[in-house]
């Protein structure tokens, strides 16, 4: 070190009286070489992969740092001076030096499936002004679905998320200019380190302003698919991050990597729950969806990210954490509450709207369409219902879609009350429906052997009711020959008006479930074909002058239920 301190001391009047004198000599000598050289900027600290290309400059800068913490020199003396003046050169250059800091490498999650590939779906343009945002999702079929935001999504700032968290030349954001008062750096560093989680969060600054109670639904599902992905993005990213700035020795740098990653996790953080939480106050059934996935990755990612987090950081997010995950609980048991509510007034905007019909009623379809999305989500619903006091009778997945196929059937009866034929064939069109999506979505299990046994007998008695009503008045026109002693080719021609009308109205009646049509064609056979050829054995002189054969009456209840593809096989 003698060598050291005579080169830097060659040239400079007041040689050092002291230790510590000679000590800052050499330092700062050092420092103001580095500022003054102009390849400086080519050389630099950190290399492109963070790796410390300048280590004599930062021991320089430690030693500086170590006289300033022993409070080495007096407060007015010249060395303090020097000292002050060689540090805030020293962290001058050093801010500039970080803001060419690859903070971390995520080249090994390149790929089809790695981080590159996914951060660049999340595409915000911000219109001039910053007016608005964006919200757009590749919808895996090549085409975008775009929420409602207006926007202008020409000329603005187009933030590149993938350069941002891969930071390959740049920072993973911009660092403040810190603050030295006296020569002392401000003691709250961390207020001067939250602007560098703007990167993190950014796309959200925006997004997180919407009334999520009143966006539309594709609105809502972009902003949510966006959360998600950012989510697990940004929990990987900073997992990275931690793990590789602990093992970089980056000198004076050393004692703020905890503070500076702690700002950039919590701020981004933060903004995540902030995000989510806007959706904790709606009550939609129609957004139940939307809650539950935002839950489930909250619940999902929270193990993983609390454990970066240490001291006050600590305490203050897994207070947050479980606060948000209980505020989506209850939001979701609102939600499944007022879906069981909707579906029992029917007050869905397409179930009002529709007229009564004997196909598939729209608020059937409505309520399986539900019990379909959510099934996927069976487990988080059972924990969720099951800490939610029982509402509704509600306390699982399986009760839910229960109480929701009870209240369709309540709701649907009420509407087709009256016992009319095309009553019965709807209330059997609407109960196998229900039955088939229950087993289709996988719920059956969950609702028990008896629950499906009650909806198949609830089937066939609403097919044999329809059956009775509207073809039995055809077939009795040919038992008033019998019990009237009526003509015999009188009750012949009033049967075939009767089956020409009945047949004629129902062949245009859907049935969609194929095994329904087919069960309700055979019954009409068996019931109208059987009692025909009996008719003409018992009168066999109106056999040659008969409009029908048996054959041809089977033949034509063959068609019965097509629907609209009636109409097509008669032109």
């Amino acid at each position: 070190m003698g060598a050291a301190v005579a080169k830097a001391l060659d040239g400079i009047a007041d040689a050092p009286a002291t230790l510590a004198e000679a000590r800052l000599a050499v330092a700062a000598h050092a420092v103001l070489q580095w500022d003054s050289s102009p390849a400086a900027d080519a050389v630099g600290v950190w290399d492109a992969d963070a790796a410390c290309a300048n280590r004599s400059l930062l021991s320089a800068v430690d030693e500086i740092l170590d006289l300033k913490e022993t409070h080495a020199f007096p407060m007015a003396s010249p060395a303090r001076r020097r000292m002050d003046g060689a540090l805030g050169v020293a962290m001058s250059r050093l801010m500039d030096e970080l803001l060419l800091l690859r903070v971390w490498d995520a080249s090994q999650l390149e790929g089809r499936h790695g981080l590159r590939v996914a951060a660049e779906r999340l595409s915000v343009s911000v219109g001039p002004g910053g007016s608005g945002v964006c919200l757009a999702f590749p919808t895996g079929d090549g085409s975008t679905s775009t929420g409602g935001l207006s926007v202008s999504t020409t000329g603005g700032l187009s933030v590149s998320t993938t350069g941002e968290l891969r930071a390959s030349s740049t920072s993973l954001s911009s660092w403040p200019d810190t603050v030295f008062v006296d020569g002392e750096a401000a003691p709250n560093i961390h207020q001067g380190l939250l602007p560098c989680s703007g990167q993190l969060d950014r796309p959200f600054l925006a997004a997180n302003r919407v009334n999520f109670e009143d966006a539309e639904w594709w609105t809502a599902e972009d902003m949510v698919k966006r959360w998600i992905l950012a989510t697990k993005l940004v929990g990987k990213a900073l997992v990275v991050m931690q793990r590789q700035l602990r093992e970089q020795k980056l000198g004076a740098f050393d004692r703020f990597k905890d503070d500076y990653f702690m700002a950039i996790a919590k701020q981004a953080i933060l903004v995540l729950l902030k995000f989510a939480d806007g959706f904790t106050s709606t009550r939609s059934p129609e957004k139940l969806i939307y809650v539950l996935e935002l839950y489930e990755t909250l619940s999902d990612s929270a193990p993983s990210l609390l454990p970066l987090f240490t001291g006050h950081h600590a305490e203050l997010i897994s207070r947050q954490v479980p606060l948000v995950l209980a505020k989506l609980a209850r939001a979701s048991r609102a939600a499944a509450g007022g879906l069981v509510a909707m579906i029992r007034t029917g007050c869905s905007q397409q179930a009002a709207s529709e007229a009564l019909g004997v196909g598939v009623h729209a608020l059937a379809r409505h309520a399986m369409t539900c019990v379909e999305l959510l099934a996927p989500h069976r487990s988080t619903m059972d924990l969720i219902l099951a800490n939610g006091g029982g509402a509704e009778g509600v306390t699982s997945f399986g009760s839910l879609v229960s109480e929701l196929v009870a209240g369709l059937e309540r709701n649907l009866e009420e509407k087709y009350a009256g016992g009319s034929p095309w009553s019965h064939l709807s209330l059997a069109n609407n109960a196998g429906f229900v039955l088939n999506r229950a087993a289709d979505a996988g719920v059956a299990s969950l609702l028990g052997d008896e629950w499906a046994a009650r909806r198949r007998r609830r089937v066939e008695e609403h097919a044999a009711s329809y059956v009775r009503a509207s073809w039995g008045p055809v077939v009795a026109c040919l038992e008033t020959a019998a019990v009237g002693g009526g003509k015999p080719a009188r009750a012949l021609a009033k049967f075939n008006a009767a089956f020409e009308k009945e047949h004629g109205s129902e062949v245009c009646r859907e049935v969609p479930d194929p095994a329904l049509r087919a069960d309700l064609r055979k019954a009409v056979s068996e019931m109208v074909v059987p009692a025909y050829s009996a008719f003409l054995q018992k009168h066999p002189r109106l056999g040659k002058s008969a409009m029908y054969t048996a054959d041809d009456l089977a033949e034509s209840l063959s068609e019965l239920f097509e629907g609209d593809a009636s109409d097509v096989k008669k032109s």
